[in-house]
């Protein structure tokens, strides 16, 4: 058990709700803002914690700040503005950005926190919901390497793995690196488990026995018996997964990396989406080559 922290939360969704719950079953002092007041307060009382009506509020007398919201756009909701976060921040707390963003966001507000002397990480979090409820996650972060020393130990209360990428916005490129693997390894394992039933084997025999050698992956091992069974009523959805993979086109184009086959998948979930499948689990891309 590290020190004990006063900390806020802003962003309690699948993945910011267990997480901020990991901070207060830890000890330290949590006080949590969400969009939708009715959540805030109902994590307060899972947790004997606090929640405030404005990220402003939930900011004051606090020593570190973290958010995990949904896009570039929501982090600058929460952090601009009078009664954003920066507003009600003092100089030497730390603010760490959860968030699945760009990299160009993360550098955006290094240099804003900065000018009013507050350290700042992007740490984008790999591990889905579960991760955040068993408090396994993966956490990549980009910032200075005294930032990221005074944060981890508190990272620590809900992570496995916390590691320091290098200057503002490598964690956000590390998890596009991330992404990118992701995309691939699940249209892989789509035309991989549908060549099985095609080919009259049974699924699980298959998994079981490749999944021991090169072939091997958390996607396998978790996702490809759903997969062979048509449920994708879980998970990370395809709708947030196009959301990453628009950032990491986007910054393909700028730095010039060629990236071919996610482009291709970024088009294969763009149908799983005209067939309603936005928030299916993004193992669905097997959905398109066993129904056609």
């Amino acid at each position: 058990m590290t020190d004990v922290k006063r900390v806020a939360f802003l962003g309690l969704g699948v993945m910011g709700f267990p997480m901020a719950g990991h901070l207060a079953s830890n000890g330290h002092d949590v006080v949590v803002y969400n969009r939708t007041m009715a959540k805030a307060n109902n994590w307060a009382k899972s947790y004997e914690g606090s929640s405030a009506a404005t990220p402003r509020d939930a900011v004051a007398d606090r020593e570190i700040v973290f958010t995990c919201v949904g896009n570039d756009d929501d982090v600058r909701s929460v952090v601009y503005g009078d009664d954003g976060a920066f507003a009600g921040m003092g100089e030497g707390t730390v603010f760490v950005d959860h968030t699945t963003a760009s990299a160009n966001l993360a550098i955006e507000l290094y240099d804003t926190a900065r000018e009013k002397g507050v350290g700042f990480l992007d740490a984008p979090v790999s591990g889905g919901q579960a991760g955040a409820e068993n408090g396994v996650l993966t956490v990549m972060c980009g910032g200075e390497e005294d930032t990221f020393n005074r944060v981890r130990p508190v990272i620590d209360s809900y992570s496995r793995a916390v590691t320091l990428m290098g200057i503002a916005g490598a964690g956000q490129l590390t998890k596009m690196v991330n992404q990118i693997c992701i995309a691939g390894l699940l249209q892989g394992l789509s035309e991989g488990m549908n060549f099985a039933l095609k080919a009259g084997l049974d699924p699980k025999t298959v998994v079981d026995v490749i999944s021991k050698g090169a072939a091997g992956s958390w996607q396998m091992e978790n996702r490809a018996l759903t997969m062979a069974e048509d449920k994708f009523d879980f998970g990370f959805a395809v709708n947030w997964m196009r959301k990453d993979l628009n950032i990491i086109l986007e910054e393909a184009q700028r730095n010039k990396a060629r990236l071919p086959a996610t482009s291709l998948i970024d088009q294969f979930y763009a149908q799983v989406q005209e067939r309603g499948g936005g928030r299916w689990d993004t193992s669905s891309l097997i959905h398109l080559l066993m129904h056609e």
